[in-house]
């Protein structure tokens, strides 16, 4: 059985997909700062590159400088790329990540109008679509209207604390570099611009029983982690042989996810694998570290908003976390309205919430 759950919090939508009660899938979403899948527009090429194999275009930007996209040859009717300064409806098929601008297609209608079109769909919304038997679970009244005017009523539950105290603390681990495995051992990753490494550890455990634990586990994490791009997987111990044994097993387990492909074992006794790049991964949506924390820090503060009815609260932290919250002042209107009151913010080494 399939459940979504959606808790929001002052500028954060945090999303998880739970199968039977397992975490299977998890999205963090800032709504005033959507990744733009699935995003309908209209773009002008700006630039052919035949050595790319497709054109670079100008896409539709709140910021100063617009933004640029790439259209791949394949992605066009016909598998021809119009000429420089064509304009033409587009759909978005991935966001930025990795340094590298939007990815589009002019495979959908052509329609009429200038610069954004229709937003795509978030996280819930796509899972809901998915798996239409999936109920979800939120405990924002605004965000449970607005999917209850697009799913009905009978799929969208008001419940206070969406996110138990387990799923809490299984998401929170998702932040941290290596993730342990039950009965011992661990799964290591390094994120790198060109490939993300993936080490198990053994721990002085049997190897054998940690590999046969890890494999699972591993095309999980990606998945929970939106892990993509070149993947090395490297298992613990074992001769190369003795991995090769492995590889049905691990083929088994990326064929649960529609995204990741198994190239095979390399002459290192590596792994590669592929996942297709779509959304960002969870460590870019967490790399401002300074909104990052900004964005954790009014979580808590509106919920001891909401245990202290009225009371005027105050966020103390180092400028540069005071500096992200004001640059995203869509968060700060939102804490607002859930509070009736401003939250005050005070510059200060050591964060805390206090009375104002």
């Amino acid at each position: 059985m399939m459940q979504i759950h959606l808790s929001r919090s002052p500028g954060e939508r945090r999303v998880a997909l739970l199968r039977d009660g397992t975490l299977h899938a998890y999205r963090l979403e800032r709504p005033a700062r959507p990744d733009g899948v699935g995003d309908i527009l209209r773009g002008r090429i700006t630039a052919v590159m035949p050595a790319l194999a497709g054109a670079f275009v100008a896409l539709p930007s709140s910021g100063a400088g617009g933004e640029t996209g790439f259209l791949p040859q394949g992605d066009c009717e016909g598998r021809k790329i119009p000429p420089e300064g064509t304009i033409l409806t587009l759909r978005v098929t991935r966001a930025p990540q990795g340094g590298k601008g939007k990815r589009v297609s002019a495979k959908t209608p052509q329609l009429d109008g200038e610069g954004l079109i229709a937003r795509g769909p978030d996280a819930a919304l796509r899972w809901a679509a998915a798996y239409p038997e999936a109920r979800i679970i939120a405990d924002d009244a605004a965000e449970v209207a607005r999917l209850r005017g697009a799913l009905g009523a009978a799929r969208v539950l008001l419940q206070p604390n969406a996110f138990d105290e387990a799923l809490e603390e299984e998401v929170a681990r998702l932040t941290e570099p290596a993730w342990d495995l039950p009965g011992g051992g661990r799964l290591i990753f390094s994120p790198l611009p060109a490939l993300t490494a993936v080490d198990v550890d053994s721990g002085g455990a049997d190897p054998r029983e940690v590999n046969a634990r890890a494999i699972p586990e591993f095309v999980r994490q990606l998945r929970l982690r939106d892990l993509a791009g070149p993947i090395l997987l490297d298992l613990a111990g074992l001769s190369v042989k003795q991995r090769a044994a492995l590889e049905p097993d691990l083929r088994a387990a990326c064929a649960h996810d529609g995204l990741t492909q198994l190239l095979g074992l390399g002459p290192l006794g590596l792994f590669e694998l592929k996942r297709a790049r779509i959304h960002p991964p969870l460590h870019e949506v967490l790399a401002e570290r300074a909104l990052a924390t900004g964005l954790e820090w009014l979580r808590r503060a509106a919920r001891d908003s909401a245990a202290r009815p009225g009371q005027r609260l105050a966020l103390q932290a180092p400028a540069p976390v005071l500096a992200a919250l004001e640059a995203m002042p869509e968060a700060l209107a939102e804490f607002t309205a859930l509070a009736g009151h401003p939250l005050v913010l005070r510059a200060d080494p050591t964060p805390g919430i206090t009375d104002a």
